[in-house]
């Protein structure tokens, strides 16, 4: 049987999504992204009490890529103390409902996670 498969230089396609997950799906982006959809307009400070477990330095990093990608504004506000505003762009919105269904079906299928990790008796890979 022939494979139906679309290549590049010989190698099968590459994900089409690969390119985003690495942006959207790195570490804590997806928590930070979730509050801004959720909350609407946030603070800094308002921002890293939504998500305590996350350090003001990686807060920081995710917020900046964030804005570099497209998903955040920064708004600086010119006063004394100067005021940050961070807010989930229409980019940002426009994943939301993706957002929501990997959340409903991490809702309903955590649970088969967690028993097939707990039944896995192979080696990790570290």
């Amino acid at each position: 049987m022939e494979s139906s498969r679309r290549t590049v230089n010989g190698a099968v396609e590459p994900c089409p999504i690969a390119p985003v997950v690495d942006v959207v799906y790195s570490k804590w982006t997806p928590q930070v992204l979730w509050c801004l959809l959720r909350h609407g307009r946030l603070r800094f400070t308002a921002l890293r009490r939504q998500l305590p477990q996350v350090s003001a330095k990686v807060l920081a990093q995710r917020l900046r890529q964030l804005e570099r990608d497209g998903f955040v504004t920064r708004t600086h506000y010119e006063e004394v103390p100067p005021r940050v505003e961070y807010e989930a762009t229409e980019l940002a919105v426009s994943l939301g409902p993706v957002l929501a269904a990997l959340g409903e079906w991490s809702r309903r299928h955590a649970a088969e996670v967690e028993a097939a990790r707990a039944g896995y008796t192979g080696p990790l890979v570290s």
